[in-house]
């Protein structure tokens, strides 16, 4: 699903294996290391991608798949914990074939070529998550 290496103390580059799923593998990766909290980075290639927009007038998620080869020219996102589980927020911005972008949150991408991440891990952190009741969206939760 992946190869990595750890370049400094808690700091690691990751190489995904072609065709798997960037959240899946990522989360794989987090739960391997025991990373529940740090931050993400990377870029790649993908032939189809999920991405999902919250309506903040009906608090409902809208979610729009792309099948089509695309490059990542950004993925940032911060990893957490949800229910003990590491929680992922990812964000992509893909350049078409006709060099248009497009972006938002990341749901699922599957990989066709190559994926390339940096992971901090953020040593004895927990950081949780909290449902917020006015905007729908799992906050960070600093009470734990």
């Amino acid at each position: 699903m992946y190869q990595y290496k750890e370049v400094k103390e808690n700091r690691f580059v990751l190489s995904l294996d072609n065709h798997v799923e960037v959240a899946e593998a990522l989360q794989a990766f987090c739960r391997e290391k025991g990373i529940l909290a740090g931050m993400v980075s990377g870029l790649g290639a993908v032939s189809e991608a999920t991405f999902r927009y919250l309506d903040p007038n009906t608090l409902k998620y809208v979610d729009k798949t792309f099948r089509e080869q695309m490059e990542i020219t950004n993925l940032t996102g911060n990893i957490s914990q949800k229910d003990g589980q590491p929680y992922l927020h990812l964000h992509i911005t893909a350049s078409r074939s006709d060099y248009s972008c497009i972006g938002g949150h990341l749901l699922t991408a599957r990989i066709n070529g190559a994926c390339e991440l940096y992971v901090e891990a953020f040593p004895n952190q927990f950081v949780g998550r909290r449902q917020d009741p006015e905007t729908g969206i799992n906050l960070y939760d600093f009470q734990d």
